[in-house]
């Protein structure tokens, strides 16, 4: 019950009132975006969702405009804006996931959405089920150091996640990422 009609209840009705909540965080860091280069606040990126349907995916902006795509293991060999530092640091960065979570491509809680050219993490999560759950916002994965950890590792964490989707493991999950959130930043 929980995973089939609840999950996205409770996804729609907490992405709501945070947005509405967080509103005017989106806009003062949207605006410090802007002043930095001029260029757009948010961007877009195509990533693979539920099933292997592909979604535009929201973030504020931390790198220059023209910034090429690469996956997140890739991003220290970018240049970040000063601002983009400190957002990324406070996990600002994924504010506008709220917005993916309100229109039903994403969730609170699941795999991180991946990039099209990871095919083999892609082909990893077909394998174990977790392919077919929508993306979270966070995850078992997530909580357990996501960016610097192989992809089978990662792959094991959101099957692991895709075979036991709970209210239990979701508040687990909710519980380890504010930790997460409260430990000292990476340095970029």
């Amino acid at each position: 019950m929980y995973k089939l009609y609840v999950k996205r209840i409770v996804d729609f009705i907490c992405a709501f009132f945070a947005i509405i909540l967080l509103f005017p965080l989106f806009v003062l860091t949207g605006i410090l975006i802007f002043f930095q280069d001029f260029g757009p606040s948010i961007f877009r990126q195509e990533r693979v969702g539920k099933g292997g349907k592909l979604f535009k995916f929201y973030k504020f902006r931390s790198m220059p405009v023209n910034t090429p795509n690469v996956q997140s293991s890739d991003t220290g060999k970018l240049k970040i804006t000063a601002f983009g530092k400190f957002i990324r640091r406070t996990n600002l960065d994924e504010l506008p996931q709220l917005f993916n979570i309100l229109k039903g491509d994403m969730s609170i809680f699941g795999p991180r959405p991946c990039i099209p050219s990871q095919e083999r993490l892609i082909q990893l999560r077909t394998r174990n089920g977790s392919l077919e759950c929508k993306p979270g916002l966070t995850g078992l994965a997530q909580v357990n150091s996501y960016d610097f950890m192989p992809e089978e590792e990662k792959a094991n964490w959101d099957g692991i996640y895709a075979s036991n989707i709970t209210f239990k493991q979701d508040l687990h999950i909710l519980l380890k990422t504010f930790l997460y959130l409260t430990k000292k930043p990476p340095t970029y």
